[in-house]
């Protein structure tokens, strides 16, 4: 138990050793990842559409 007890004061300690972003900063990530991830999603859509048009036109 006492393992238990040491190991959760020890991650207290560290989380406040921790450099949390703040709001401009987390807001700036945000809109960065969400960015980056819608384009990645439409790229890769418009590349699967493409191909499986190639493929069709091969099979027909």
């Amino acid at each position: 138990m006492q393992r238990i007890i040491n190991f959760f004061r020890d991650v207290s300690r560290e989380m406040k050793k921790v450099s949390w972003p703040k709001g401009k900063e987390l807001r700036k990530y945000t809109i960065t990842v969400l960015t980056t991830v819608i384009f990645a999603s439409v790229f890769f859509a418009v590349i699967d559409l493409g191909i499986s048009s190639v493929i069709r036109l091969f099979i027909e």
